[in-house]
């Protein structure tokens, strides 16, 4: 099979590889144009445009590939198959026609449940206990073709969404290779997704790591991991933005309103109030400051205690 592969992040390159080395023939990679990374905003390629130029394959790079330009690099590949893992675009239906094998895609959630473009960060968010991955035919629809292959794996209590990205990109791997092998057998079995099962979960930003004190613990600790390496959760302090990288129940819940700094020494370590315990901020940064222990920054640094953190004096009173 002559195969062309589309992917973006880190979470693909497993899948590239694992092609490679299971001799398959990949005759291209298509992946979303170099865009400004650090400080200096200088381009700078994707993961998966770095393994494939390193491995000798074509790289195409298109602002859009349903645009004609897009269309007609793909044409030109004439694949026999797509395989596509995190790539970032929708694939419209004259680039679905091309390749007569079709398009099998990696998707990392058990389908139909977290179908969009963050179902790590999603099923840790919202408290599932086991997550896996689901090879399934593309079709136009977002996440909507038929499965193929699943597998499952457990969510560590402590798992946060970059650490269970990092498994799920290997088990993708293997599961791509299993999906291709039983399809040159004709042993791979399509099954239509249930609807009725299905959740679509948005786009993450910025916003999406907002922590609500308001909250439990456990829905807290859940919005921390999952939120983790990005978009990353915080608060507010003082008008500042303080993220928070790690939290755990340390007491049980008292009469103070969510938010409270209950503590805030290197002894005790920070606490604050949430709406069924009392919550500890293990890891933190601060605006200027490292990512750090929340007890050693507080032995060089104040913060009072019975303030709110995540509101304001107008909000308060309001």
């Amino acid at each position: 099979m002559r195969i062309v592969f589309m992917g973006t992040p880190d979470f693909a390159v497993p899948s590239l590889r694992a092609l490679c080395e299971a001799g398959y023939d990949v005759v291209g990679v298509f992946c979303q144009p170099d865009r400004p990374k650090g400080r200096g905003h200088k381009l700078a390629p994707c993961p998966v445009k770095e393994t494939a130029l390193a491995m000798g394959i074509p790289v195409f790079q298109p602002e859009r590939i349903k645009r004609p330009e897009g269309v007609a690099m793909l044409r030109g590949l004439a694949p026999d198959l797509c395989v596509t893992a995190a790539f970032g675009q929708l694939l419209s239906q004259e680039i679905l026609d091309i390749p007569p094998m079709g398009t099998v895609n990696v998707h990392a959630s058990l389908l139909p449940r977290h179908r969009g473009s963050a179902p790590i960060n999603w099923c840790i968010m919202q408290g599932d206990a086991v997550t896996g991955v689901t090879t399934m035919m593309t079709d136009r629809g977002m996440d909507t073709g038929d499965m193929l292959l699943r597998e499952e794996t457990p969510i560590g209590a402590e798992e946060t969404a970059g650490e269970l990205s990092d498994r799920l990109s290997l088990l993708g791997a293997e599961l791509l290779v299993r999906t291709l092998r039983e399809l040159e057998a004709g042993t791979l079995v399509r099954t239509p997704q249930d609807a009725a099962q299905a959740s679509y979960e948005p786009k993450l930003d910025k916003e999406t790591g907002r922590i609500d004190f308001a909250q439990t613990a456990r829905e807290i600790d859940c919005l921390v991991r999952g939120a983790t390496p990005w978009p990353g959760a915080f608060t507010t302090i003082g008008g500042e933005t303080m993220k928070v990288y790690a939290v755990r129940a340390c007491g049980a819940a008292g009469e103070a309103l969510p938010g409270t700094v209950l503590a805030a020494d290197a002894k005790a370590g920070l606490i604050v109030a949430c709406a069924d315990a009392q919550l500890e901020l293990t890891q933190i940064q601060m605006p200027g400051a490292k990512r750090m222990n929340a007890r050693d920054y507080l032995r060089g640094h104040g913060m009072e205690t019975g303030i709110r953190l995540g509101t304001t004096e107008e909000t308060d009173e309001r």
